[in-house]
């Protein structure tokens, strides 16, 4: 009968230690995704910074006395692209680096040569089209976030995420909100 027992005890315990393993594999499975899928969004901001340095020496030639506005959109690149690790603070500095290309298109607009200049439709329009990849990124990268968060805080996955310090990851969000907004197109 002792014999039997140590078996049944035996087996739980190696069920409960399984199981809290699984747990713990799907946790990590869930942060790596997340990891890749930053990643992925590291992908086309790093591309969009290396596409603004030509968009200002396009408009440059066009708008060279429009000094403060170039500076601007160059200040705003050195700073996403050096904006440091956390995603929170990425967030921020890409925000203020919409703004000011924001800035540099309304400019644009002021210069019917510069809109007109083929290297600088094909900028822009590259620039757009890394617009929305970062969008498509973000997307995933959120997803996988929310899907890694709610693992941590759910029973009983969450008693292995305390276990093994598993903290919650930052979305990575717009937070002004006029950059939300649809932009309207006038013809």
């Amino acid at each position: 009968m002792e014999l039997a027992l140590i078996i049944v005890l035996i087996l739980v315990v190696l069920g409960v230690v399984g199981y809290v393993i699984g747990l713990y594999n799907g946790l990590q499975r869930k942060r790596i995704a997340a990891k890749q899928a930053w990643s992925d969004i590291d992908v086309q901001l790093k591309r969009r910074h290396d596409l603004i340095p030509n968009l200002v020496n396009t408009v440059k030639g066009y708008a060279s006395h429009e000094r403060e506005t170039l500076e601007s959109v160059i200040e705003a690149r050195n700073q996403a692209a050096n904006a440091g690790d956390s995603v929170a603070q990425q967030a921020e500095k890409e925000n203020m680096l919409t703004q000011t290309l924001g800035k540099l298109f309304a400019l644009a607009e002021a210069y019917p040569d510069l809109k007109a200049n083929q290297n600088f439709m094909q900028l822009q329009e590259e620039l757009t089209s890394t617009e929305n990849k970062i969008g498509f990124a973000r997307q995933h990268y959120n997803r996988s976030v929310g899907q890694f968060n709610e693992s941590t805080k759910v029973f009983p996955s969450n008693i292995v995420a305390n276990m093994f310090n598993f903290t919650r990851m930052e979305f990575f969000e717009i937070e002004d909100p006029s950059h939300r907004e649809t932009p309207q197109v006038q013809f």
